[in-house]
């Protein structure tokens, strides 16, 4: 439901980012409203999702859900799903605000170090920074606690992603084969292993892996 404002706003900033710098007069001050206009916009939505926000934390935390419920919902076995700095991040991250994400769950994993939840949103966080050997210690914490196969394959392909990026191609192409390893279906390390080997090429990060956030 939001993702046609988003689309919109991002539209309306890529025009200003174009056009500011050699804008003139009326068509600078134009470009100037727009601005502040995004910016009044970005702020409202900020705020309307961070006190939504704190209303669901404080519900998961008074409910008394049944036990048919409980088999439905995965977080009665991850208490910091409950947390506000654990609802506030997934926010920030929705809204691509991934310093202010990483502050959040870097609390997270202060109370619940082991929490693969947290441990991967840091780690796309940081990896959306640029940052990318925070990334990678997350993405590193986060193998010795997965036991399911398909996602241990998606984890070393993202860390064969980081290696890659950084052309160190045969760790990268080492960490690949451990992901085909354990998931020989996945698509994406395949590919990755193609990039490797030209040295060149678009890397795939693993859309299931994104979309688990």
């Amino acid at each position: 439901m939001f993702q046609h404002l988003f689309a919109e706003m991002n539209k309306m900033l890529q025009e200003i980012a174009a056009d500011f710098p050699t804008a003139e007069g009326a068509r600078r001050n134009d470009l100037l409203c727009k601005y502040n206009m995004l910016h009044r916009l970005s702020d409202e939505v900020m705020d309307e999702w961070l006190v939504f926000a704190e209303k669901l934390s404080d519900f998961r935390q008074n409910a008394d859900f049944s036990p048919a419920s409980e088999e439905e919902m995965p977080q009665v076995d991850a208490p910091e799903l409950a947390m506000d700095s654990f609802v506030r991040g997934q926010g920030y991250y929705k809204l691509l605000m991934y310093r202010k994400c990483i502050e959040q769950f870097k609390d997270v994993i202060t109370r619940y170090p082991d929490s693969l939840a947290a441990r991967l949103y840091l780690a796309m966080a940081y990896l959306q920074e640029g940052e990318l050997d925070v990334s990678w210690g997350h993405l590193h914490h986060m193998l010795a606690l997965i036991r399911e196969k398909k996602l241990k394959a998606m984890i070393y392909n993202a860390l064969g992603c980081i290696r890659a990026s950084q052309e160190r191609y045969p760790e990268a192409q080492e960490l690949f084969s451990l992901s085909l390893q354990h998931d020989p279906l996945l698509p994406e390390p395949s590919v990755n292993l193609e990039v490797c080997r030209r040295r060149g090429g678009k890397l795939q990060f693993g859309y299931q892996l994104v979309s688990l956030l």
